[in-house]
């Protein structure tokens, strides 16, 4: 039995993120948003572990197309993009195609922005396979892949006819990234909902046990923020900045990590201690809401300090897609469930939250 969230979007268009566990495998599941072809975008791991399950519920969909790519951020590029174009291009997939993103994070962005591009954009199906992608990047409509200078600097906004949210796959993710999923999830209750963070606060060892009911309820809360935040800011020209909250450090330390040393969700985790740090150095936030979200982050396992050169995270802030006119657009917290973008803070203070987060 699945639940449901609609993601609402402007003109009257809508999509369903169906949310269970145990959903994947139902013949029917696929049948409304799949039609007579699809490519399935996956990686090895997903596809020894669960590509018989997604080939049910694709069951009656005539083509069905397998693409494996690499795993890790390190393959979220322009490489790994044209090997998805060359597989629609070889398949003769046409414009009536469904892709169908089967994976994390780095599936479901490049998948993505393949289906936004090929013959000026096709139908898409998202089914996230890690904590991380269930709760953010499957949700809202953005692809991309990464450039040498900076993370997520080619892409397009491009909405999926359904996302598919099936907690069940979570059991064989690795204990490194479940945890990593943990950081976007305490990042909701942080920005927008303080209710939420004392539920996370109360809960966090019964969700580190991977117990349904409670990863039910965790994924739908998040998505419900997120589906909130997207229907009123459909292509970040506003509100939905604040879904960034920790991630101008945190993609600022994946790109002077190299992207390939720490886990997106371990850099956000520790991109939120920073961002607390700012908000309290802007006298924004105080001493106890930012000891919250450090015990909190602690007892998810992840890490709230990283070894990094605070000239380099500022060089690579500087790249990042928020920089409007030169300045470093952060959102910085004025209370638990409750942050604001600004674009006033000085870049010695900014540097100092980055070492202070050490």
């Amino acid at each position: 039995m699945s639940q449901q969230v609609e993601v609402a979007l402007p003109d009257g268009r809508a999509y369903p993120i169906l949310l269970g566990d145990g959903l994947l495998g139902s013949p029917a599941l696929l049948e409304p948003f799949a039609g007579t072809q699809a490519l399935v975008v996956t990686n090895t791991a997903v596809a020894r572990l669960h590509l018989g399950k997604l080939r049910a519920s694709l069951s009656s969909t005539e083509q069905v197309d397998v693409v494996e790519i690499g795993d890790g951020e390190p393959f979220k590029t322009l490489d790994t993009y044209a090997a998805i174009l060359d597989e629609l291009i070889a398949k003769r997939h046409n414009r009536t195609t469904t892709v169908v993103a089967f994976g994390g994070g780095v599936v479901g962005d490049v998948a993505g922005f393949a289906a936004a591009t090929y013959q000026r954009g096709v139908g898409l199906v998202q089914i996230p396979t890690t904590l991380l992608a269930l709760v953010d990047s499957s949700v809202g409509g953005k692809t991309a892949v990464n450039h040498a200078s900076g993370k997520n600097l080619i892409g397009a906004f491009h909405q999926p006819r359904a996302v598919i949210a099936d907690v069940a796959l979570l059991a064989t993710l690795p204990e490194r990234e479940f945890r990593a999923g943990l950081a976007e999830v305490i990042k909701y209750g942080v920005i927008a909902d303080a209710a939420f963070l004392a539920w996370l606060e109360s809960h966090i060892e019964v969700l580190l046990e991977r117990k349904p009911l409670p990863l039910v309820h965790a994924v739908r809360r998040s998505c419900e923020i997120k589906a909130e935040v997207v229907a009123d800011d459909e292509r970040e020209q506003g509100r939905r900045a604040i879904l960034n909250f920790g991630h101008t450090f945190g993609h600022a330390i994946e790109a002077v990590t190299g992207y390939d040393q720490v886990l997106h969700g371990e850099a956000v985790a520790v991109g939120m201690i920073m961002a607390m740090d700012l908000s309290q150095r802007l006298g924004r936030s105080t001493t106890d809401a930012a000891d919250r979200v450090r015990r909190l982050v602690e007892r998810a396992g992840l890490p709230t300090a990283m070894t990094v050169d605070p000239a380099a995270m500022l060089d690579a802030m500087g790249m990042d897609k928020k920089v409007v006119d030169g300045r470093i657009r952060l959102v910085v917290c004025d209370g638990i469930g409750q942050v604001t973008v600004t674009s006033d803070a000085p870049p010695e203070t900014i540097r100092a939250a980055i070492a202070g987060g050490r």
